[in-house]
């Protein structure tokens, strides 16, 4: 066993560790009292359903967390890695097809080990909460969706990113930088528009009070809106949502059909300031750049790293390839993506406090914000007590209960009675 390995054993060891640690205080961080705030929002019996979510949640994520370490290491050291590769060379395919090939059936081969997981969560434990709403045709079919999607966008961007690498020479990792975020920019303008309506139906805002109300938010923060929808969540969930995507003429605001069933048009007004905040104060963008930026980092330090034989050597591999490069080089990443990815979340939750904020500003009602987080907690069944240190690692959201106090130390007159 050799650095390589010994590096990749530690990070996936101490990641595993570290999570569990975070669960368990997590669960410790459940209190039986319902938090003052919401004594007059939710009621004890579903409080206590909340609870039992997590805990179900929980559980259900440290089985499949172990199950996918035990099914990872027992194939890196029984050689799986290298017996994949012995069998697709000797199909004697293009280097390109080869690479392709290989991933492929690995990353086949995780879905299907995953696919009873993701039954069992859809179908058992949304169900039992009263969540799902997803038919067994929906779900085949979101997944056959989603095949068909990755062979057609991410086969072509995988077999250039192969390329490039294979003859660009020292400047591949520049060529792949520049494709992958040209690809991604790309994707921002013609995913709203062709791939989310694969799996979702987006029907314009109807006219009348809501739409009135809405437009008229907009047209205060001069911020043109035309593309405002109602997506059909309820056709997998019961749970409550809305979000901003896409950019220039592209860009739109959805809100899931179960959020208008369950909230006023003030709440939704500012729900829908908080997502134009996030645009507005340029979060969007700069998680954008930021993102661009890592991405650039990682192309480097790979170009770097693929013409290390002691990496394969980690892995048992005969022979050094760059499509299995890829694969090792993000084990070997993975103890950087773990602090980087602390930094973002991080930044994601100043991000949020800061549309919060805005959203109060702009419509002049904090007390509106303050009910529709309310509201989404209840009817999501959130953890409102999660421990700090599992907020820290994990949440791109503060806790609700911190944003709300956060909302109610804005001044009076954005109080609304």
């Amino acid at each position: 066993m050799n650095i390589y390995a010994i590096i990749i054993l530690v990070t996936i060891g101490v990641s595993f560790v570290l999570g569990v640690i975070t669960e368990i205080l997590n669960l410790k961080a459940l209190q039986n009292t319902l938090p003052e705030e919401f004594t007059n929002t939710y009621d004890p019996e579903d409080y206590q359903k909340s609870q039992e979510y997590t805990r179900v949640g929980t559980k259900f994520g440290f089985v499949t967390s172990v199950f996918s370490l035990v099914v990872t290491l027992v194939f890196w050291f029984s050689g799986g890695f290298n017996f994949l590769d012995r069998i697709v060379r000797q199909w004697e395919l293009h280097a390109i097809w080869t690479g392709l090939v290989y991933m492929a059936i690995l990353l086949i081969g995780r879905s299907l080990l995953s696919l009873p997981f993701s039954i069992y969560s859809t179908f058992v434990i949304e169900e039992r909460f009263g969540f799902n709403k997803t038919t067994p045709v929906t779900f085949v079919t979101d997944m056959l969706k989603g095949l068909l999607l990755s062979v057609l966008l991410g086969g072509p961007l995988l077999a250039g990113l192969l390329a490039f690498f294979q003859y660009a020479g020292e400047l591949a990792w520049f060529y792949c930088w520049g494709g992958t975020t040209l690809f991604s920019l790309i994707m921002q303008f013609i995913a709203p528009t062709w791939i989310m309506p694969l799996f979702n139906k987006f029907t314009p805002l109807e006219e009348g009070e809501l739409r009135q109300a809405i437009m008229a938010y907009a047209k205060s923060v001069q911020f043109p809106l035309q593309n405002l929808f109602v997506m059909d969540g309820s056709k997998r969930s019961t749970k409550s949502n809305a979000f901003f995507t896409g950019f220039g003429k592209n860009k739109r605001i959805a809100l899931f059909d179960t959020l208008i069933e369950k909230h006023t048009i003030a709440e939704l007004v500012v729900v829908l300031a908080h997502e134009i905040g996030h645009y507005k104060k340029k979060h969007i963008i700069q998680g954008m750049l930021i993102g661009i930026l890592q991405m650039g980092v990682t192309f480097y330090l790979l170009s770097i790293f693929l013409s290390h034989k002691g990496l394969f050597d980690a892995f048992y591999m005969a022979e050094p390839s760059i499509y299995a490069g890829l694969i090792f080089f993000s084990m070997l990443y993975s103890p950087m993506d773990l602090v980087l990815s602390i930094f973002m979340q991080i930044f994601s939750r100043k991000n949020e406090y800061e549309a919060d904020r805005y959203a109060a500003e702009t419509t002049q009602n904090a007390r509106a914000m303050i009910d529709a987080l309310k509201k989404l907690s209840v009817h999501n069944l959130s953890n409102l007590t999660p421990h700090p240190f599992y907020v820290f690692l994990n949440y791109s959201h503060p806790p609700v209960l911190e944003r709300i106090k956060a909302l109610r130390k804005l001044p009076a007159n954005l109080s609304r009675a």
